[in-house]
């Protein structure tokens, strides 16, 4: 079923990398590239396809921000991928957005640290998201269109 999709991979470092990647049996049968926070995790990803390192970003450093948001631009136009999937944070939202931007389906899982409201980028990827999931069911009563389905972790 997944073997004609391109999936884009998009997940800052850290607890959202450890969770993306317990997901794996989701896009192991697809074409595959990664868009991350970090060196260490293009490792991790490297097994998957192409990995793309962008800077760190969030809501403090808007400037990075702007320079993430470039930078996805480019990595997504150029492998125009038909999902986006992301567990967080910034970059997944930015990757997100431009992916949905492009006809990309977005689907994001919000980490289970999120125990009583979706986290910050979850809240604003949910506007454009064809699912978000919480690994909480308490949470998914909170919000329309979030669906608790179970825990990665």
């Amino acid at each position: 079923m997944h073997e004609n999709l391109k999936i884009c991979l998009a997940v800052s470092a850290g607890g959202h990398a450890t969770q993306l990647l317990k997901l794996k049996d989701v896009w192991e049968s697809a074409e595959c590239f990664s868009i991350t926070t970090s060196p260490a995790v293009k490792e991790q990803l490297a097994r998957f396809g192409p990995v793309y390192v962008v800077p760190e970003a969030n809501r403090r450093r808007p400037i990075k921000a702007i320079r993430v948001l470039t930078r996805c631009m480019k990595i997504v136009c150029s492998e125009q991928p038909d999902v986006v999937i992301s567990t967080g944070a910034a970059v997944g939202c930015i990757a997100g957005i431009v992916g949905r931007l492009t006809g990309a389906r977005i689907v994001w899982v919000d980490s289970i640290a999120n125990v009583e409201r979706l986290s910050l980028s979850a809240y604003l990827a949910k506007p454009f998201a064809d699912l978000v999931l919480t690994q909480w069911p308490e949470v998914a009563d909170k919000y329309k269109s979030v669906e608790y389905v179970g825990r990665v972790v």
